[in-house]
């Protein structure tokens, strides 16, 4: 298990400093279209209850994304960071002014909005570090979303908007880990 923390610390090193190093507006452009393409997924037209995420520091930005789902009148779920109880709550937003900053500096809901179960969405935008053609995703080392997920009795679509260079040939995973249903990158679906 120790052997699997460090490979996974040493991958986790290696693609965060190669998405770092992506010029701005190749990250810009990128991903306005990888986003595009998650969005005009079936999956996606048919979710009623969007579960999704502000992407912070050198993820694709979704924000564009997320005023689209509201727009579309659809549900959006985004988490926030409950650190004593080291779980994601989810909440209901009505508009992105409902979010105000959190650890780390992501955006995230106000704590004073309702509470919502990981149940009700029919969609899931996960985020993550590195992915594989398989369906391998490395989070950021907290396992929060693999505990937030891992829980579901019935999982909605999980699909990931990533970077080229965040897609490597294997992922470690773990027993515990959430596989995603599918990658999308900036040139199209990752398929294995």
């Amino acid at each position: 298990m120790e052997g699997a923390r460090r490979t996974k610390a040493a991958l986790r090193r290696e693609v965060l400093a190669r998405r770092d190093a992506l010029p701005p507006e190749k990250r810009r452009v990128s991903g306005e279209a990888m986003l595009l393409a998650v969005a005009n997924l079936p999956a996606y037209r048919a979710a009623g209850t969007v579960l999704a995420y502000c992407g912070f520091g050198s993820e694709p930005d979704t924000v564009p994304f997320l005023e689209a789902a509201l727009r579309e009148g659809r549900r959006l779920l985004l988490p926030r960071i409950e650190r004593d109880e080291r779980r994601l709550a989810l909440h209901r937003v009505r508009g992105l002014g409902d979010l105000v900053s959190g650890p780390w500096g992501i955006r995230e809901p106000a704590p004073e909005l309702p509470e919502v179960g990981a149940e009700e969405a029919d969609f899931v935008l996960v985020p993550g570090v590195a992915f594989d053609a398989r369906g391998g995703r490395l989070g950021y080392g907290g396992g929060f979303y693999d505990v937030l997920l891992g829980g579901l009795s019935e999982r909605p679509p999980l699909v990931a908007a990533a970077f080229e260079v965040q897609v490597v040939e294997k992922v470690p995973t773990e027993a515990h880990d959430v596989l995603v249903d599918l990658v999308v990158t900036e040139t199209g679906p990752v398929r294995s």
